[in-house]
């Protein structure tokens, strides 16, 4: 149910910033999808914390759900805890450390790069003086901003869209950090096993 919740906020948010000369009672209709999606999060949110018992702890237990909450469009990050679920499900291993990293900085990346297309573009495509009059443009700003190449060519003006940037900017370091350290780490992993295998005196 909340997967497919997710799914229909991130379509329905899509439809509203990307699709031009629709019918205003589409536009309301994909805006009243998104709000009851969101008021669907919400909810389930406030029971499990409710449940729980834990008060204030349970945020800083689920940082994940907290961030999903508060950043709706991504929402399909937990796709990789239904995953997991559906292998302890039928008996499989749960994915390995360095796999659930890389699998949430992955998915993360791609989910941050297309809304945070998505959610610039809606500012900027029509402010005077814009560089992002096309969707395009913003994608390109995004994997710029995310790689942390930043050519400069193209930039938000407005200064939501500035706020918007922070946003990507931060969470995209983040994410280079978390991939690079699991990489790392992996590879320390990998020359330790090489040198036990190894027999002495070699």
């Amino acid at each position: 149910m909340l997967a497919v919740a997710s799914m229909a906020f991130l379509v329905a948010y899509a439809v509203r910033v990307l699709a031009t000369g629709l019918p205003q009672a589409a536009l309301d209709l994909c805006l009243a999808v998104t709000m009851a999606a969101w008021a669907l999060f919400a909810v389930d949110y406030a029971v499990r914390w409710r449940l729980s018992g834990q008060g204030r702890r349970f945020v800083r237990r689920h940082v994940l759900d907290t961030v999903v909450l508060l950043l709706p469009l991504l929402r399909p990050l937990r796709i990789v805890k239904a995953y997991e679920a559906i292998q302890r499900r039928h008996g499989q291993p749960r994915l390995p450390l360095h796999g659930r990293v890389m699998a949430y900085s992955g998915l993360s990346t791609l989910l941050l790069g297309f809304t945070g297309a998505l959610a610039v573009f809606q500012q900027e495509r029509d402010a005077p003086g814009t560089t992002m009059p096309t969707f395009g443009d913003a994608v390109w700003w995004t994997c710029a901003t995310l790689t942390t190449v930043g050519y400069g060519d193209v930039a938000p003006v407005t200064p939501l869209g500035r706020l918007i940037a922070v946003g990507v900017m931060m969470i995209g370091l983040a994410l280079l950090a978390a991939v690079t350290g699991t990489f790392a780490s992996w590879l320390l992993q990998v020359f330790a096993r090489e040198d036990d295998e190894r027999p002495p005196g070699s």
